[in-house]
């Protein structure tokens, strides 16, 4: 359809990232630890932690690696059960398998956020919990942090999704014990792969410095706190997950990006929701109140449809230039928590089960004009009345 761009592509990589490229190939100098402190890794970890006002921030290379260092980081036994949402990517039980620890699952309701009631039903048997931001879909940390608190519980926030979204003015990432984010293609800040952990507690960053493969002494050029590493000199293993160089000086201009695609991302999807919402087929659940998104793409609920018409509607999408995915009917789906057939214990989430077979997705980048975004959303209502018109027309 005339008007709908390449929704896959990533932003151009800012070009104030290319001198300091240059400057790394022709040094040579891509491992963090190679030169000085003041390597292009610290810096990134230094200005993220201003960024999201927080003390501390550990650049590693991937989300994954931050989730399951979190985890590491936390001291938990072997076989300690983590509680995570079923409503997640197969990266987060994934972790926490990679981790010695058993992934407990939560229902997620149609609104893609954690179920309190079975929330707190479960983490009585629980040593820690993980909470997917997914989709940017913030659950209610509130509640949560109010529950764990209670049983004593720490959380790690899984803000893969959420950079840039804040709760009650905090930023989401801040407000557990540990919070993760990605730099993977499809995110708000793009390297390719890579991933960050912030915390304001020493203790939790000396040892996840040094697990992440910060060998002898080469924690000191983080420019922390000494006390901390020193106690754990020599005691704690290390996983290599670090960042390169490279990957820090492509990231780190596109910090000062970052206030502008939040805005954009969050005016693009307001405005394609408000869209669909004027039509019977689609249901975009609400922000919650304390909660100030970051969106980059769309998620919604498909209403009154059959799977031959949910099927039907993808179909019809596609062929007007827009790519949906349906979660629980898209084959073979890393969101789709049966197919984590890697789980030791398959659980039964009856309402996140039902959630997927109906909920939708599709790329809404913040580059696009509101026009661009306009036709995004008559493509979608153009393929939901194809797929419906032969029960209109059938009275059915």
């Amino acid at each position: 359809m005339s008007g709908i761009p390449e929704m896959h592509d990533a932003e151009p990589i800012p070009e104030a990232a290319r001198a300091e490229v240059d400057r790394l190939f022709a040094s040579g100098d891509l491992f963090r630890y190679h030169g000085s402190a003041d390597s292009p890794v610290t810096r990134l970890e230094q200005e993220f932690a201003a960024t999201l006002g927080c003390r501390y921030a550990l650049a590693v290379s991937s989300c994954s690696a931050a989730l399951f260092l979190s985890l590491k980081t936390l001291g938990l036994p072997r076989d300690a059960r983590v509680l995570i949402p079923g409503f997640t990517f197969a990266a987060v039980p994934s972790a926490v398998l990679h981790a010695d620890c058993l992934p407990v699952l939560c229902e997620v309701g149609s609104d893609y956020r954690v179920d309190l009631a079975d929330f707190e039903a479960k983490i009585a048997t629980v040593s820690a919990v993980i909470i997917s931001h997914m989709r940017g879909h913030t659950s209610d940390m509130d509640a949560i942090l109010a529950i764990a608190d209670r049983h004593g519980v720490p959380v790690v926030e899984d803000a893969a999704h959420s950079l840039g979204t804040t709760w009650a003015g905090r930023n989401i990432g801040t407000l557990g014990r540990i919070g993760c984010f990605s730099f993977q293609s499809y995110k708000l800040l793009n390297a390719g792969e890579g991933g960050l952990l912030v915390t304001d507690d020493a203790e939790l960053i000396a040892r996840a410095v040094i697990m992440s493969g910060a060998y002898e002494t080469n924690w000191k050029k983080h420019g922390l706190l000494t006390e901390p590493f020193a106690r754990w000199q020599n005691k704690l293993p290390l996983y290599n997950l670090r960042l390169s160089n490279l990957s820090a000086a492509v990231i780190r201009p596109q910090l000062a990006e970052l206030p502008r695609r939040v805005a954009d991302g969050r005016r693009n999807h307001d405005h394609v929701a408000a869209r669909l919402a004027e039509t019977p087929w689609f249901e975009v659940p609400r922000k919650l109140a304390p909660e100030m998104r970051a969106p980059d793409s769309l998620q919604f609920n498909l209403v009154g449809m059959s799977d031959a018409d949910v099927d039907a509607f993808t179909a019809a999408a596609a062929e007007a230039g827009v790519k949906v995915q349906v979660f629980g009917r898209s084959a073979d789906n890393a969101r789709a928590f049966w197919n984590w057939q890697f789980l030791p214990e398959m659980p039964e989430l009856p309402r996140t089960r039902a959630m997927l077979m109906r909920a939708c997705d599709t790329r809404l980048p913040a580059r696009l004009t509101l026009d661009q975004c306009t036709a995004v959303a008559e493509a979608l209502i153009g393929a939901a009345e194809a797929a419906m018109a032969p029960a209109r027309a059938y009275g059915t």
